[in-house]
Order: C-alpha cells, then sequence, then structure tokens
C-alpha cells in the first residue's frame, strides 16, 4: 500500500479519494482539450498555422520524408511529455509533460485542421468534433457503469498500435493512400485507448496521478478526433 505522500491505487483509496481523483482527472482534461482548441485558435488567427504549412512546403526533402520526420519528433516528444507527467515528482514537471502534449498536438493537427477549414464542407469539423466527444462519453460510460478492468487490452492495442505505425510508414514512403477502412480502424484503436485508459483511472493510476492520467485520456481523444475528422473529409 502507498503511503498518503505518494498516493493510493484508486482501486485501494477510500471513496472520497477516489472520486476526488476521478474528478481532478476529467477537470484536467476538459482543460487540456480548451487549451488544444485556443492554441489551434491562435496559430490560425496568428498566420504561425500558414507559416508552419509554408515551412513544410518548402523542405528540401520529399513531402514523404518531411512528414516522417515529423511523425518522428510528435513520437519523441510525447514519450518525453508522458514521462514527465507519469513519473514527475513535482506537480511543476507533471503540468509541463502535459503542456508539451497538448502543444505538440495543436501543432500536429495544423495540416489536417486546414484542409477541414479551407477546403472542405464548413460542416465537417463540427461534425466530426460532436461525433468524436459522442465516441469518448459513450466508451467512458461504459467502462464507468460496468467497473471493468480493461488492462488486458494492453498487449492488444501494443500490436495494433505498431501495425498501424508500420502502415503509416509505409503509406508515406510508397505514396498509396490510406482509405475510410484504414481511419474506421484508427477510430477502433483509439475507442480501445479509451476503454483502456479510463478503466486505468478507475483501477491503477496513483491518486496523485490525475494529470498523468489527463494527458493518456487527452492522446486517446485526440487520435479519435484525428481519424473521426478523416472519415468526414474523405467522404465529402
Amino acid at each position: 500500500m502507498q503511503s498518503h505522500a505518494q498516493g493510493y491505487f484508486a482501486a485501494d483509496a477510500s471513496v472520497d479519494e477516489r472520486a476526488a481523483f476521478i474528478t481532478k482527472t476529467y477537470v484536467h482534461l476538459v482543460g487540456a482539450v480548451f487549451a488544444f482548441v485556443l492554441l489551434e485558435v491562435g496559430l490560425f488567427l496568428s498566420g504561425a498555422a500558414q507559416l508552419f504549412m509554408t515551412m513544410l512546403a518548402r523542405s528540401p526533402m520529399p513531402a514523404q520524408f518531411t512528414w516522417l520526420v515529423v511523425l518522428g519528433a510528435f513520437i519523441a516528444v510525447g514519450w518525453v511529455a508522458n514521462s514527465w507527467a507519469s513519473r514527475a515528482t513535482s506537480p511543476v514537471m507533471a503540468y509541463a509533460g502535459l503542456g508539451l502534449y497538448v502543444a505538440m498536438e495543436a501543432l500536429i493537427f495544423v495540416p489536417i485542421l486546414s484542409i477541414a477549414v479551407y477546403y472542405s464542407d464548413p460542416a465537417v469539423l463540427p461534425t466530426a468534433a460532436i461525433v468524436t466527444l459522442v465516441l469518448f462519453g459513450g466508451l467512458t460510460g461504459i467502462v464507468f457503469l460496468t467497473r471493468k478492468d480493461f488492462s488486458f487490452l494492453k498487449g492488444i492495442l501494443g500490436v495494433a498500435a505498431l501495425g498501424a505505425f508500420a502502415t503509416i510508414v509505409c503509406a508515406l514512403i510508397f505514396g498509396f493512400h490510406l482509405g475510410v477502412l484504414f481511419s474506421g480502424a484508427m477510430v477502433v484503436l483509439a475507442g480501445g485507448y479509451t476503454l483502456y485508459y479510463t478503466s486505468n483511472v478507475l483501477h491503477h493510476y496513483r491518486t496523485d496521478q490525475h494529470v498523468a492520467a489527463a494527458l493518456a485520456l487527452f492522446s486517446a481523444i485526440a487520435l479519435m478526433f484525428w481519424y473521426v475528422l478523416r472519415i468526414f473529409m474523405d467522404r465529402r
């Protein structure tokens, strides 16, 4: 059993401690989502989004290799951010990890949001956002109502994520299009991560790890939003 200084596991904590942990986790998740939205609005209104797109277009490397570099940087920064948030010995480091991850997500979303804003039906973006929230909320509700521990999904999700990453890399290198079926599969993967991370909130996170839990949930909702948006853009 952990000491109070380190925090109990949520499953071992008292009802009040567990409720406080869950509340703080989802407050931080909502805060991360709002921060992401504000960052995107700031990037587009300030012209920074257009500058980023111009930098990508003017890269001396072929476009597919440019995106491989961007993808690699995103994975590296995501690992660092998650490490800061989950292993931090101080709240400052944990919040730095969450902030870094949200900022990187905001930057990586610039290209797809540029297409959605400037070249797609105006209804695509809000529709994708609503569908994502409904899916995420429904899966979250399933976990909270059943209290089921979905930790058994860890290995399955890891293999699936590795396969998806390999497919994305091959698509970038060889130039083939990943269609609606792949996007649908990625939405299912994001749903699996939502179940896994939500059950971890109930069973496996310590009660002092609300920032790390919020980061994990944010990563799942961001992945889901990306591919839900792609589905609607491909259909339109």
